[in-house]
């Protein structure tokens, strides 16, 4: 009897160890169908961006043909977005459009031209035996059409437009002798391409911009006022992107950036302890199929024993920021300057009694978080940069605060920045997901 009542103890210790099969699969399915994005749609997006919207980029800045040049190791910036990044010898990739329309030529080393051909992106890729120049075919080529503006990747600005090297320019000035002259940095070409984005990459950022938003939601919810500190915050985002199959949507020391104290601007979260009475800022973005990427922030505050809503200051601090949101978004229409979306916001914060605030109202994002595109800022300023100057157009995507910045008792200053991204259409702009209306209450019961 003693060894049937110790049998059927182990074997009731032992169903109780197993894990609940059915809650556990449901869980994982919730998961699962969360994280697995699908096959990568980057090849055939990439494709329908050459064929679709480089021509017009071609047309708009003015110029015959682009030349890139790849190579192993050391590859231009736009690599990947040509097609490029597997390049081991150099290979050179022409761009342009004649009487018989758009056209994309590679020369290729030949020991990567067929996996290249694979790819099926380009109308022609041209093998050049080991030993022969894959830079002199393309410029033989190039003086063949007669091309008079020959864009290559150089310029003081952009830094996706300045992928080729001194001796890679010093070679393709030897070759070119005296047509040298007709070589034109890229800048205008590169911007006018990367700067518009398709549907269907509207549809991922705006994945990635609800994963970032809904994280940071869950994160708040799990601060222990006077324990938790801006650290353990990050890291449970971090832990967040590993779950969902994510990356960092820039440098990861710097994502997320957690801050309950003064303001530091771009910065890494540190082990400050979150208290009651805090405002917290978390700026915050997650990369997709390792191409695009959001960048969204999340306020809250920490309420104080007896509170059960914000104290009136930081909440009308709080709606002064919003407001500066829903008036820049306005202010999104195509053909407007950048300049002119930051000074919609720069009045009402002005209005508002805001202190001034010296970051920019916003900025593009897609490929990276800063990426190419008109500045949303410079309203202020007595010469504002080049880039505040351009025009909004149909496609562009934006991440854009809302400021608000005030004196905190201590002297320090601390800014209201909700973050949201928004997408440019034909009659205005819209965001990419509901916006943060209410300030995050950490503690509520």
């Amino acid at each position: 009897m003693q060894k049937k009542l110790l049998l059927f103890g182990i074997l009731v210790a032992f169903w109780a160890c197993q894990p609940n099969t059915d809650i556990n699969s449901a869980k994982q399915e919730k998961i699962d169908s969360a994280t697995y994005w699908g096959e990568n749609p980057w090849p055939e997006i990439r494709k329908k961006r050459i064929t679709q919207l480089l021509p017009t980029a071609l047309k708009n800045a003015g110029v015959d043909v682009w030349l890139v040049l790849c190579r192993e190791n050391y590859n231009d910036p736009i690599a990947t977005h040509v097609g490029g990044e597997n390049a081991s010898g150099t290979a050179a990739f022409l761009f342009y459009s004649d009487e018989s329309g758009f056209h994309s030529l590679v020369f290729s080393p030949d020991g990567e031209a067929t996996a290249l051909d694979d790819l099926d992106i380009h109308e022609k890729v041209e093998r050049v035996p080991r030993g022969e120049s894959t830079v002199s075919k393309a410029v033989d080529f190039i003086k063949s059409k007669g091309f008079q503006k020959i864009a290559i990747n150089t310029s003081s600005s952009n830094a996706m437009a300045d992928g080729i090297t001194h001796s890679q320019y010093q070679e393709l000035a030897r070759l070119m002798g005296g047509d040298a002259k007709k070589l034109v940095p890229s800048d205008d070409l590169v911007y006018e391409w990367l700067s518009i984005k398709l549907p269907e990459e509207v549809e991922i950022l705006t994945k990635a911009a609800k994963l970032a938003s809904d994280f940071q939601h869950e994160a708040y919810a799990m601060i222990e006022p006077g324990k938790t500190t801006d650290a353990d915050v990050a890291k449970f985002l971090k832990a967040k992107m590993a779950e969902y199959g994510v990356t960092d949507a820039w440098h990861p020391d710097q994502n997320p950036n957690v801050n309950s104290g003064p303001d530091r601007g771009h910065s890494h979260a540190t082990d400050k302890v979150i208290m009651p009475g805090d405002v917290i800022q978390t700026d915050f973005g997650v990369k997709l199929y390792g191409i695009w990427v959001s960048d969204i922030q999340r306020f809250a505050y920490v309420l104080k024993e007896g509170e059960t809503a914000a104290p009136a200051d930081i909440q009308k601090y709080w709606e002064n920021g919003k407001a500066g949101s829903r008036a820049a978004l306005g202010a999104m229409k195509p053909g407007v300057k950048g300049e002119d979306v930051d000074r919609a916001q720069r009045d009402l914060m002005d209005a508002a009694g805001s202190l001034y605030v010296p970051w920019s109202t916003g900025h593009p994002v897609g490929y990276v978080a800063h990426d190419v595109g008109p500045n949303l800022g410079g309203a202020r300023l007595p010469q504002p940069r080049p880039a505040a100057q351009k025009l909004l157009k149909e496609g562009m995507v934006f991440a854009f605060d809302g400021f608000h910045c005030w004196k905190q008792p201590d002297g320090t200053e601390k800014t209201i920045s909700v973050e949201e991204m928004a997408v440019v259409t034909a009659d205005g702009a819209r965001y990419l997901i509901t916006p943060q209306e209410d300030l995050i209450l950490v503690g509520k019961k």
